[in-house]
């Protein structure tokens, strides 16, 4: 057991003395101007805080189907441990960080409401904690420093008490407009024109007030008014409820629009006389402490019209009115999200043109390609979050698969079915369809991801399917299967019967992929030797490239110059139950597809073939197969002999796809109830 000094000792160690007082700055006005100076960068709008700070995290350009895409690193929430990760939604988040850069280049959609759109459980929320939660972190950055000011009271107190600025205004409102463009054109004379600082707006009504009696008891001395402020460091926190807020639909009995711009203190109105002094308010509305930074509205188009309209001047003018006092300025992003029934109501409302004008909606569809949408469930399904069960290899890819297949579309062409579709978006190769064919597929779908299932259906099935069967050790696809078919007769957003028959419909698809793919495991283990399979190959790729080319082969053991082998060519494609009469297009399309690879400058590899794949592995295990009597699990009659050949093939299942024990088993038996049946070739 540790002592109870070693446990404070870590307290110590983990000490941020010198940090805390970095983040605690306070300073006079000029030395807060000194700061300006050598970093403009403080005097940002939010809408250039918040892209910059996605920025700063670093991106990378990737290609897919022939487009250039994105991938902001922010979005990966590696800081803070990968639990708020967004997978596979590049394009949204490209259109979002787009249009933070144009808004931080003043274009114009600074003025905007932003809203995310799109079905239940899409990430909608979690882009917008993301944001928050990084800008938070950003402001406690040297990078992302920002200030504020707060009042002094008199110079009789040995320890004057702040009355901060309750809108954590940018310092620089203190100066008349003639002054501080003055000085913001000095600033930017330095600075590359695409980075020029820009800093609007008038004081707060309470600022405004402490600054006016100032000026009176100064007798105009701006200066000797500026000695009465105290700039300070200013770290944003949503739980502070400073520079971040939160807005979310309520009982319309209990909501008044006082809660987006404040209300009046009553205790007050005795001590200063009447309600419309700035000090007998509190300023502590949703867009007055987001006023910096990024305020929310949670399933925005729930709200009430009343609290709607707010919205049109905060977006455009960027004011809002508080009760009894002026327009006042506010510079802070407004998010908000919804699903597709609310934002139908509000493009069917003709009363609300104008919010609809301010709005620039993005959507956020589901993931529509596999291997993104499994990274969800890994993320939660870790074994180091799951104790005490093992969860079978294939088990999430096979919930995922039926997730993934609900969101898509049946594909127009005749000779494509659905699972081949996923399996292109997925980034598998098919015959006959190139990068330009999966272009055509996505555009004649555009709707693909807006609807299906939701992955929170899916994470409270596997949840559900990890606590039911508490005598198991391993939970398996079936398991899961089972759950989420179950599950759908008591689903509260699928009613439409026709739509409950094609989720099921496609469980069974699942289901048979899942067959195949564990049949092909089981195949591999038992061949289970990639550099025959290597060999096999560039034996074949020798042979169809002399054969296409009309040469031949020379014999790697005679050395001598034959005819190409016709009988390893076709053992191999019969596999894959390509007919004689297509032989040669199957042949020249892999040497085409050879070629492209080399024009790229990239190397060839079986495995991203996946027909060549499959028909060189069942190729493989047909020849090895005869030496390994798996059938003999069925009948339950295994003799010492075939026991070890099995066991061999059992281990290789554990060390290479991550089988336990038991999991292993079950799949080998049902595999072997496959091949009993003869259906080895299918």
């Amino acid at each position: 057991m540790p002592e109870a000094n070693d446990l404070f000792r870590i307290v110590e160690d983990m000490s941020q003395d010198e940090r805390y007082h970095e983040l605690h700055w306070e300073g006079s006005f000029g030395e807060y101007l000194d700061v300006v100076a050598k970093q403009p960068q403080v005097l940002r709008t939010a809408f250039q805080r918040v892209y910059d700070m996605i920025i700063s995290y670093g991106q990378e350009e990737y290609t897919e189907f022939k487009h250039k895409l994105i991938r902001y690193k922010f979005f990966s929430d590696e800081r803070f441990g990968g639990r708020d990760a967004v997978f596979g939604l590049e394009k949204a988040l490209i259109n979002l960080v787009n249009i933070f850069k144009s808004a931080s280049r003043l274009y114009g959609s600074e003025r905007r409401v932003l809203l995310l759109h799109g079905p239940v459980g899409s990430a909608k929320s979690t882009i917008v904690r993301l944001i928050k939660k990084g800008l938070e972190e950003y402001s406690k950055t040297p990078e992302g420093a920002m200030y504020t000011y707060g009042w002094l009271p008199g110079e009789d107190s040995e320890r004057p008490e702040l009355q901060l600025c309750p809108m954590h205004e940018e310092p620089l409102h203190l100066l008349p407009v003639p002054i501080r463009q003055k000085i913001i054109d000095r600033i930017n004379e330095d600075l590359p024109e695409d980075a020029h600082m820009n800093v609007e707006g008038e004081l707060c009504p309470f600022c405004r007030f402490q600054f006016r009696e100032l000026m009176t008891l100064h007798q105009g001395d701006l200066k000797k008014v500026l000695d009465h402020v105290r700039v300070r460091r200013l770290i944003l926190s949503e739980k502070d409820r400073v520079g971040i807020g939160t807005f979310q639909p309520k009982d319309e009995k209990n909501q008044d629009s006082t809660e987006l711009t404040g209300d009046i203190n009553y205790r007050k109105i005795a001590l200063y006389g009447t309600d419309s002094d700035p000090r007998a308010f509190n300023f502590d509305g949703e867009f007055n402490i987001s006023n910096r930074g990024v305020i929310e509205f949670v399933e925005v188009l729930k709200l009430d019209v009343a609290f709607l309209y707010d919205l049109l001047g905060a977006s455009q003018e960027h004011v809002i009115k508080p009760k009894k006092f002026p327009q006042t300025d506010i510079d802070e992003v407004i998010i908000g999200h919804t699903n597709e029934p609310e934002y139908k109501k509000l493009q069917n409302n003709e009363f609300m043109e104008a919010l609809r004008d301010r709005t620039i909606k993005i959507d956020v569809p589901y993931n529509t390609r596999l291997r993104d949408e499994l990274k969800i469930y890994e993320k939660d399904y870790a074994p180091a979050r799951v104790k005490g069960k093992h969860i079978a290899p294939h088990t999430l890819e096979m919930a995922a698969m039926w997730a993934i297949l609900t969101r898509l579309e049946d594909p127009k062409k005749a000779n494509l079915n659905l699972m081949q579709k996923l399996k292109l978006y997925n980034g598998k190769t098919l015959a006959g369809y190139t990068e330009d064919n999966i272009k055509e597929l996505k555009t004649d779908a555009p709707r693909e991801g807006m609807e299906g299932i939701s992955p929170r259906y899916i994470q409270d099935k596997v949840s559900n399917a990890l606590v039911v069967n508490t005598g198991e050790p391993c939970v398996n696809p079936f398991m899961v299967l089972k759950e989420l078919e179950e599950g759908l007769d008591h689903h509260s957003l699928i009613i439409n019967p026709e739509v409950k028959k094609r989720c099921k419909e496609l469980l069974a698809l699942t289901k048979d992929e899942y067959a195949d793919i564990v049949k092909n495991e089981v195949q591999r283990a038992i061949s289970a030797d990639e550099e025959a399979v290597k060999k096999l190959c560039a034996n074949y790729i020798d042979n169809i490239k002399a054969y296409t080319q009309r040469e031949k082969v020379r014999n790697r053991y005679t050395a001598e110059y034959e005819e190409p082998d016709e009988r390893l060519m076709r053992s191999i494609e019969e596999k894959i139950d390509i007919p004689d009469n297509r032989k040669d297009d199957f042949r020249r399309e892999i040497m085409n597809y050879i070629g492209a690879l080399a024009v790229e400058g990239k190397t060839f590899d079986f495995k991203a073939n996946e027909r060549l794949n499959k028909a060189l592995e069942l190729k493989l295990f047909e020849d090895q197969k005869d030496t390994i009597k798996l059938t003999s699990l069925v009948s339950k009659v295994v003799d010492k002999d075939a026991q070890e050949k099995i066991d061999v093939v059992k281990n290789r299942m554990i060390k290479n796809y991550n089988y336990c024990e038991v999991c292993a088993t079950d799949v080998l038996s049902f595999v072997a109830s496959i091949f009993a049946r003869g259906d080895i070739k299918s």
